[in-house]
């Protein structure tokens, strides 16, 4: 089976700086692959709230996580200030993804990633639509 790749596009949304706390760190003495995702977690948090949104409330709807894609480019330690930079890409009817280019200070390359989001109901427990003031906000600011 080929490797995951993860095309990082030129021009990026938003960028988050995310500390590594030594509770992310695993026995290898370095930032461990399941805090990646969490570091990741909060960098979407964070870029949501960039444009107004939470994953609870995007424009009168909320997001669901179909997938997500880590390519590991190298080892991140205790101390580092990761930047996350992230962008806006294939914006569908339900969904779109976003990609994640993580660097450290010294700006070596950490992780490339993607996560398919998708607008969903909680309450209807069905998919939704991408509401259209999203839209154009993801649109002009991608």
């Amino acid at each position: 089976m080929p490797r995951v790749k993860v095309a990082i596009p030129a021009q990026s949304a938003f960028e988050a700086q995310l500390p590594i706390r030594i509770t992310d760190l695993n026995y290898g003495g370095h930032l461990g692959n399941d805090r990646l995702l969490s570091v990741l977690h909060e960098a979407r948090v964070q870029l949501l709230a960039h444009f107004g949104y939470s994953e609870l409330d995007m424009g009168g709807t909320s997001l669901i996580m179909a997938d997500v894609a880590i390519e590991y480019k190298g080892e991140s330690f205790y101390g580092d200030v990761l930047t996350v930079k992230m962008a806006i890409a294939d914006l569908h009817k339900y969904g779109f993804d976003i990609t994640y280019h993580v660097v450290n200070q010294q700006d070596k390359e950490i992780a490339r990633a993607k996560t398919g989001m998708l607008c969903f109901s909680y309450t209807t427990r069905k998919l939704a639509t991408v509401p259209e003031e999203v839209k154009i906000k993801f649109e002009t600011n991608a």
